[in-house]
C-alpha cells in the first residue's frame, strides 16, 4: 500500500526545489515542472522499476522513462535527486556554467537518470518507442514509460510516432500526455485545439485512461492498470489532467508562468504556501 503521505510530503519539497532553483538561474519553466510533480514523484517512488545506484544508459532489465517536454527539467532533475541519482546539493547548480543540470536535459555530462537529450519538442515518443522495440528484441520484459505536453502534441512528428506504435504493436510501451490546456503562447484551445484528445489517441490504436495528475493516489492507480494493460497488443496512453503552476496560488489558472522566473519576493510567497518536508537543499 503507498504511503501516501509521505509521497505527498516528497512532491511538496519538490515543488519548493523547483521554485528555488528557477529563481536563482533567473530562468527556467516553473509552471509546467510544478504541474507534473505529482507524477514524477509517483512514478519514481511507486511505479518505475529502476536501480538509482545503478544507473546505465542501456537500461536494460529495468523500466524506462523518457522526458519528451524537456523544459520541465527542473522536476525532473528534483526528483532524481531525491530519489538518489546525485546529490541533491547539486540542485543548486541548475542552469550554471559548466553545470551537468542544464535547463534542457542533456547527456553530454553523463548525469544519472538521464538518457535523452530533450526538449526539441515532439522527439520523445520516437525515441521511447525505439527503447520499447530494442526492450522486446533484447527478451527484456521491462516497460518503457514517456511523457509529453499538450502544447507538443501540436507536433506532426507525435503522431507519426502514434501511429508506428499501433502499427507495430509496441505494447510496452506507457505514454502520458500533461493535459494542462496551456502552452507558452497562451490556452491550447487558442494555439491549436485539439479536438477530443481521447478518441483520437484511440482512433490511431491505443488504448486510452485518464487520471487527475495532481491527485497522487489517482495516478498511482491509474499507472498500475496502464501496466495491467500493457503486452496486450496496443500501446497505452494516459490523458492526465494537470493544473500549471499547481501548489502555488499565484501561478495557477494561467499560462504567464510557462517560462518566468520568480524574483525573490514572488519565491517568498510561494515558498510560504509549501512547507518544507524533507530539507532544502
Amino acid at each position: 500500500m503507498p504511503d501516501y503521505n509521505k509521497l505527498q510530503k516528497t512532491a511538496t519539497q519538490v515543488r519548493r526545489d523547483i521554485l528555488r532553483m528557477v529563481n536563482s538561474s533567473k530562468s527556467g519553466h516553473p509552471g509546467g515542472s510544478l504541474g507534473c510533480t505529482d507524477y514524477l514523484v509517483a512514478l519514481y517512488n511507486e511505479v518505475l522499476e529502476h536501480d538509482s545506484k545503478n544507473f546505465s544508459m542501456d537500461g536494460k532489465n529495468e523500466d524506462v522513462f523518457i522526458l519528451s517536454n524537456g523544459h520541465i527539467a527542473p522536476a525532473l532533475y528534483s526528483v532524481l535527486a531525491r530519489s538518489g541519482y546525485f546529490s541533491v546539493d547539486e540542485l543548486g547548480t541548475l542552469r550554471q556554467l559548466g553545470s551537468r543540470l542544464q535547463g534542457h536535459p542533456s547527456i553530454s555530462d553523463n548525469l544519472p537518470g538521464i538518457r535523452i537529450a530533450s526538449g526539441s519538442l515532439g522527439q520523445g515518443l520516437s525515441v521511447a518507442l525505439g527503447v520499447a522495440q530494442t526492450k522486446k528484441l533484447n527478451n527484456d520484459d521491462k516497460l518503457v514509460y514517456c511523457l509529453m505536453g499538450d502544447g507538443e502534441i501540436e507536433e506532426g512528428q507525435v503522431w507519426e510516432a502514434a501511429m508506428y506504435a499501433a502499427a507495430k504493436e509496441v505494447d510496452n510501451i506507457i505514454a502520458t500526455v500533461d493535459y494542462n490546456g496551456k502552452q507558452i503562447d497562451g490556452p491550447v484551445e487558442e494555439v491549436m485545439s485539439l479536438g477530443d484528445i481521447e478518441a483520437k489517441w484511440e482512433s490511431f490504436g491505443w488504448q486510452v485512461l485518464t487520471m487527475d495528475g495532481n491527485n497522487m493516489r489517482s495516478i498511482i492507480e491509474t499507472m498500475n492498470k496502464a501496466k495491467r494493460l500493457s503486452g496486450r497488443g496496443k500501446p497505452v496512453m494516459i490523458i492526465m489532467k494537470t493544473e500549471m503552476g499547481f501548489g502555488v496560488d499565484f501561478m495557477m489558472g494561467t499560462h504567464k508562468w510557462h517560462g518566468v522566473a520568480p524574483d525573490d519576493e514572488q519565491l517568498s510567497q510561494a515558498l510560504q504556501q509549501l512547507e518544507e518536508t524533507l530539507g532544502d537543499y
